[in-house]
């Protein structure tokens, strides 16, 4: 337990039990609040919901509001989700983090909007990126915007936590919205840096020459790489099994040619993929260092010798026996895994709320003036989009980032062609859109540690610094001396947060992988479609921005477990453990989890209903049967309500063709925007979905909040930035700076950080060492 005194009162609604669970696998005392009849997720999927996401957790049943007023004022973090907020219970409570989580925020004229995970998902921009161009957009599994939100809570409670060491409690706004909205990968970048909106891309990525491939016996994730050894591995293997058509011209080793002509060179490797079953396609692939990977659904995850060997699920104890359930994103406090959990019986721990013993008050040393991560140095080594998203989570909230770039290793989102979003050239390294969004707020360092003397520059930097992340493949640090022993050398404080794809042990620690690949490896890509034999995938970056979030929770616990022990440690992060634990339900319901489209295994209908304009769409959640009336009279046909073929949700589900007809004829008539708001309006969860120009120029919601935020740039100029979905009301992150040209720093870095001399930064630029 990272600090046993630390107690967090959970209220829970789907929009915080994910944060409620990650906390749970922090170490700390998680106290669910039910009502007389159990919470809802006791009757969901034959108990399977509460299973997952409540395990491990206290529970307690307040027979009055002084009951729960009694508990609140034993605890340090409120999670809150319920419908109307708890902030008449929890006032003067001075020292408490009161986490509020929403779908929309607490500010803007939607926050009284009703959401759901397809809702949410749809008004964020999620949904507009999943699916083929001409079909309906698709949501991503396993509540997936709920998650998000999940992870963004369970960060605001820690950097609540953090901020209350100097300073008072404080209310934190949560918008379930705007954690979507900070998670499209290039989705509003390409409208914010070249005026387009990128059409769904069905099953390929619409940068990375990645998607996916049919295998013998299923799927594959995978595709050309990202540099020309992989180009000429992939060209080698093909030559060998007498595969590569005319690909061995010399046209196709130009990688402009090969992206303008994609799809012949696709056809050709599919060709290839086709003949092979999918998982031997996988390991011959990654043994010549090419990024495959078999896609999975969940009930296979654990015969995924990776994540067997690094003991990743965990055992849960229920009344009908012992489970084995998902695990969690990393392994903590100092690489300790929670292995088994128990399922609590309502009310169990009821003489919780009899102890009425009030927490110390804490003694503040000054009035909080900044940000909840103020005063924290990261040495950020990471490149392309997981290790700077989790680093952007981090200087956003006030750490001091250092980037180091190598002059080795450039990193691909600053310098690679087919990554770039600019409305100029695509050449030069400072105008990409792509890497100017995830480094705000950072400070550039141009290093070359290929040599001696750079690794010499390393490691003082290291010697000065709270927080190092990496992503690199899991041997790199060790080729260069860095191991995490030595790390603790140089400074043992120390808090080293690694994210390779696979982890730093187990079998296949050394396979290559890409968001795509991860996403196939951990259940995601084999579950996002309309059925098993029409899978389509999750081809954007979803994997690599879970790892990034995951990471930076990583980054605070272990602050926070430094502060209260003296320790740093080694966080392995592993992005595939991170995508799987994002996995929900999944791995409990079995075989029979199969890909289900926009469907809901308890509601009806939900779903996405083409809407007046082109590729105009409304997605719609109906959760019972007072909502399915309200439906009835807005659509003009009140009698469904009463029919006896929709009268409940399994006849509505069994009535599919009428009830999405019904519902379809209406919506077709209609803006999107109209349809949504009318539905909300007489209490109906629905939304447009909206792609990156809607959510730039249309969103009221995210308008109100100030989420756009425009910096200039010395270079690129002056756009706007995805904003910060975590509001603290006292110590609020944000974007204080465009992200830096590169190198802009380097002698300044040198100087106030590792304290070299104007001479020493000179020699080691005239050597080459520094740019």
């Amino acid at each position: 337990m990272s600090e046993s005194a630390v107690k967090v009162v959970e209220l829970s609604s789907p929009f915080t039990r994910f944060a409620g669970r990650l906390l749970v696998g922090l170490g700390y005392e998680v106290v669910l609040v039910e009502p007389a009849e159990g919470d809802e997720t006791r009757r969901e999927l034959d108990g399977d919901a509460f299973t997952h996401w409540h395990a491990g957790k206290r529970s307690v049943v307040p027979a009055s509001p002084e009951e729960l007023r009694g508990l609140l004022a034993t605890a340090d973090v409120l999670l809150d989700g319920s419908p109307s907020g708890a902030e008449a219970l929890a006032e003067g409570l001075d020292d408490l983090v009161h986490v509020r989580v929403t779908p929309f925020g607490l500010i803007g004229p939607r926050t009284d909007w009703q959401g759901t995970d397809l809702v949410v998902a749809a008004l964020g921009g999620m949904l507009a990126q999943v699916g083929d161009p001409d079909g309906p957009p698709l949501r991503l599994p396993e509540h997936q915007a709920e998650q998000l939100a999940g992870v963004n809570a369970a960060i605001a409670a820690l950097l609540g936590l953090r901020a209350r060491r100097t300073g008072p409690g404080q209310l934190v706004d949560v918008s379930a919205q705007a954690c979507v909205a900070a998670a499209l990968e290039a989705g509003t970048l390409a409208y914010l840096h070249e005026d387009r909106v990128p059409p769904r891309p069905g099953s390929v990525h619409p940068l990375v020459p990645h998607g996916l491939f049919r295998a013998a016996d299923g799927y594959l994730g995978g595709g050309l790489g990202g540099s020309p050894r992989m180009w000429d591995a992939l060209l080698d293997w093909l030559r060998e099994e007498d595969a590569a058509a005319d690909l061995t011209e010399p046209r196709w080793q130009d990688p402009v040619e090969r992206k303008t002509h994609q799809e012949h060179v696709f056809k050709v490797v599919q060709d290839f993929v086709g003949t092979w079953p999918k998982a031997e396609f996988a390991e011959r692939a990654q043994a010549r260092k090419l990024p495959w990977a078999a896609v999975d659904l969940p009930h296979e995850l654990p015969d995924n010798p990776q994540l067997a060997a690094r003991d990743f699920f965990t055992r849960v104890r229920t009344p009908e026996g012992e489970r084995t359930d998902l695990g969690f994103p990393f392994a903590f406090p100092e690489g300790h895994r929670v292995r088994e959990l128990e399922v609590p019986a309502l009310d169990a721990d009821r003489d919780m709320l009899a102890e009425h013993r009030p927490r110390p008050a804490l003694v503040h040393t000054q009035t909080p003036a900044h940000p909840a991560l103020h005063g924290i140095r990261v040495l950020d080594l990471t490149w392309v989009l997981a290790g700077p998203y989790c680093t952007k989570v981090l200087a956003d909230h006030g750490a001091e980032v250092i980037k180091v770039e190598s002059l080795g290793r450039p990193d691909p989102t600053r310098f690679a062609p087919f990554m770039h979003l600019s409305r100029g050239p695509h050449t030069g390294p400072n105008t990409n859109g792509y890497f100017n969004e995830v480094n705000r707020n950072k400070r550039s360092i141009a290093l070359d540690t290929r040599t001696e003397d750079g690794i010499t520059v390393l490691r003082e930097l290291i010697a000065h610094c709270d927080v190092l992340v990496e992503n690199f493949s899991s041997t790199v640090m060790r080729k260069l001396g860095l191991g995490y022993e030595e790390l603790t050398r140089i400074n043992p404080d120390l808090v080293y947060v690694s994210m390779s794809g696979m982890g730093h042990t187990g079998p296949r620690n050394g396979w290559v992988s890409y968001a795509d690949t991860v996403s196939a490896s951990a259940g995601l890509t084999g579950l996002t479609g309309w059925g098993p034999d029409e899978v389509v995938g999750v081809i954007y970056g979803h994997g690599d921005i879970v790892a990034g979030l995951q990471a930076a929770l990583a980054a605070v616990a272990a602050l926070e477990h430094r502060a209260v022990t003296g320790r740093g440690q080694h966080i392995d992060l592993s992005q595939l453990e991170a995508t799987a634990a994002h996995m929900g339900t999944s791995l409990l319901g079995g075989p029979a989890v199969k890909p289900s489209g926009n469907t809901h295994p308890s509601w009806s209908p939900q779903g996405v209903y083409r809407c007046l304009g082109t590729d105009r769409w409304v997605a719609v959640s109906v959760r019972d049967d007072t909502e399915w009336a309200a439906l009835c009279e807005v659509i003009g046909r009140p009698e469904l309500a009463a029919d006896e073929r929709t009268f409940t949700a399994e006849a509505r589900r069994r009535s599919t063709a009428l009830v999405d007809s019904a519902l379809g004829e209406w919506t077709r008539t209609l803006p999107a925007d109209v349809a949504a708001e009318t539905l909300q309006a007489h209490g109906v969860p629905a939304g447009a979905v909206q792609d990156g120009r809607e959510l730039v120029e249309h969103d009221p919601q995210l308008r109100a909040r100030g989420f756009y935020v425009r910096k200039e740039h010395p270079v690129a100029g002056a756009f706007l930035h995805e904003g910060v979905p975590v509001r603290l009301t006292q110590t609020p992150g944000g974007i204080r700076a465009a992200a830096p040209v590169l190198g802009a720093d380097t002698d300044a870095v040198l100087s106030e950080v590792a304290g070299f001399s104007a001479e020493r930064v000179q020699r080691l630029r005239e050597a080459g060492v520094l740019r």
